[in-house]
């Protein structure tokens, strides 16, 4: 029951977070004309107002992000064409991130060449995930069995520490930068704040979630090596 109980409690923190994320963006995507503009152009008003004529704005199928290398904020087609204070709060989000690109925030820029090398980081592990029984069943050396812990490690650890690397810098976009640039600048709509600033919350926590995914998926795999 105990050992129920822990898996339950594990399953509801790696979930719960994402489903919260889930509600919290869809309650406040209406009504859409709430705004008199498009999140596309309150990214575009707030890159400009900090300097940042450079950085372009347009619409993506592959969710809101920021581009630190290609200086771009990009936003699903609902946020950018949106005027929801889902749309206008998430796109300051993402012009939080440019700012502290041009500010040269660390841990972005830390985080930007990690993402660089996870890609031939995990290939790396997969290749040793997949050659260590090979070399184990050609050698008969339980020592090549470290082979396949590194692989894994290099696998699952990779991303792991990319988003632990993304939390902190999740929440300055949210609440050191977005927050503070709408008020600055007089973009909500009086009464919105409240509402704008558990917005920024969620954006933030999608990565909270993909963290506690990540370190879930080390567990597992750790459990299934004891066996």
């Amino acid at each position: 029951m105990p050992v129920l109980v822990i898996g339950l409690i594990v399953l509801g923190l790696v979930f719960l977070p994402g489903f919260w994320v889930r509600q919290v963006m869809a309650r406040y995507s209406q009504p859409n004309d709430r705004y008199s503009v498009t999140g596309g152009q309150a990214a575009r008003r707030l890159l400009d107002l900090h300097g940042l004529q450079h950085v372009g704005t347009e619409a993506t199928n592959t969710g809101d992000h920021y581009s630190p290398d290609e200086k771009m904020v990009r936003l699903s087609a609902a946020n950018y064409s949106g005027k929801s204070l889902t749309a206008i709060t998430v796109a300051a989000h993402e012009v939080g991130h440019a700012v502290q690109d041009a500010t040269g925030y660390p841990a972005l820029h830390l985080r930007t060449r990690l993402v660089r090398w996870v890609g031939p980081i995990e290939k790396l592990g997969a290749v040793l995930l997949i050659g260590a029984p090979v070399i184990i069943a050609i050698t008969r050396a339980p020592s090549a069995g470290g082979l396949m812990l590194l692989g894994g490690f290099l696998t699952l650890g990779a991303g792991v520490v990319v988003h632990l690397l993304t939390l902190p810098t999740e929440f300055d976009a949210s609440f050191g930068r977005a927050l503070p640039m709408l008020a600055e600048h007089d973009v909500l709509i009086p009464g919105d704040e409240r509402h704008a600033r558990r917005l920024l919350g969620a954006a933030a926590m999608t990565y909270v979630s993909a963290s506690l995914m990540s370190l879930l998926n080390i567990a597992r795999w750790l459990a299934i090596l004891r066996r």
